[in-house]
């Protein structure tokens, strides 16, 4: 059980980390918010399992399985809404073009 709950921690841990360093590398507020947003939920989830296999089923392991669920509901809909804003608000998605101006003599549809 020790074993398996510290590759957890471990699995959790460099989920988190690669998530960061594609929040650094990545090139837009898109492609950023898509590897912040998956890692995030992943790593954090398998973080806080190995901790509540570590902490048993108490009354911390109560609180970390309450943390878990706050993350795994909350999470996918913070990124969604930072998307939606951000499209919303027309923000640049570089490597795009409109194809429909050129169809209908220059003018977007």
């Amino acid at each position: 059980m020790d074993f398996f709950s510290w590759c957890l921690i471990l699995a959790g841990s460099a989920f988190l980390l690669i998530g960061a360093l594609g929040v650094i590398r990545l090139p837009d507020f898109y492609t950023r918010l898509h590897a912040a947003g998956l890692t995030d939920s992943l790593g954090a989830s398998f973080f806080l399992a190995g901790l509540l296999l570590q902490a048993g089923f108490g009354m911390t392991g109560m609180k970390l399985v309450l943390i878990l669920l706050f993350i795994i509901l909350t999470s996918p809909v913070a990124t969604h809404a930072l998307i939606n804003a951000a499209f919303t608000a027309k923000l640049d998605m570089p490597g795009t073009q409109d194809r429909t101006a050129e169809e209908n003599g220059g003018e977007p549809s």
